[in-house]
């Protein structure tokens, strides 16, 4: 690659981030006001016009660090959860319509779940072109959009965003950095003391909300369980499905 086609990858990349966190920033702002109004929004968002213009990466690390201690301070949990969980990245809805016309059919969350787990397994043999080996290993730990089900609860492991490089990685702070989908909390991951409360981990959450809200036409109370932000190697969550769901298997697991 030459040094003008090297200039034009960063140039793109760091317009990526800058995409990224301007429509981030858009989304946090939207649902802190909407579930705490305009006073608390302003304390919370305070300086966030430093991560807007052209905040270097330390300086959009540390206004997180400040935002969410700020959020913590000021929000009950309840509602602490549902503006993170709104600033979540979503799944193609249109990959869901499926899965949702099975449930309006027949309210049977087994088979929805099973449709789910199907299509994982098609995404990782197609798209990331997996052996059947690591599939397996894959499925049976758990990771990835299906998860484990278990009663009413729906254990799941995200998927690294970066898997190969995370699987060959030995050292513990360069396969977190490989696992996290976000690429502000990658760049946090690189210090040593980045200190950004574990209440950032519902974006990541709200991921996975989302689609079974959107199945089920249902809210659903997401659990975030441990996380590579507090030092953990993976990040799991639980999916707590509403009690007016129906499931053919007591306690077992899928």
């Amino acid at each position: 690659m030459s040094k003008k086609e090297i200039s034009e990858f960063m140039r793109g990349e760091k317009q990526l981030e800058k995409s990224f966190e301007i429509q981030w920033l858009a989304k946090f702002r939207k649902c802190l006001t909407e579930a705490v109004g305009e006073d608390t929004t302003r304390k919370v968002m305070m300086g966030s016009e430093r991560v807007e213009a052209s905040a270097s990466q330390i300086e959009t690390i540390n206004w997180t660090k400040e935002a969410i201690d700020k959020l913590d301070a000021l929000v009950d949990e309840k509602n602490r959860k549902r503006i993170m969980t709104g600033c979540a990245c979503h799944f193609p809805e249109n990959r869901l319509l499926p899965l949702r016309a099975k449930y309006s059919e027949t309210k049977d969350i087994d088979s929805v779940h099973g449709m789910l787990r199907e299509m994982f397994i098609s995404d990782l043999k197609n798209e990331l072109k997996l052996d059947d080996d690591l599939i397996g290993k894959i499925v049976i730990s758990g990771w990835g959009v299906a998860g484990l089900k278990i009663g009413s609860t729906i254990i799941l492991t995200k998927l690294p965003f970066e898997l190969r490089e995370y699987l060959k990685a030995t050292d513990s702070r360069e396969k977190r950095r490989h696992y996290c989908h976000c690429p502000r909390i990658r760049e946090a991951i690189k210090l040593p003391e980045h200190g950004i409360s574990t209440t950032y981990c519902y974006c990541g959450a709200g991921f996975y909300k989302d689609i079974w809200e959107k199945i089920l036409q249902q809210t659903v109370e997401v659990e975030v369980l441990e996380t590579v932000l507090q030092g953990s190697g993976v990040c799991r969550i639980a999916i707590h499905l509403p009690n007016t769901a129906r499931t053919n298997s007591r306690g077992k697991n899928e």
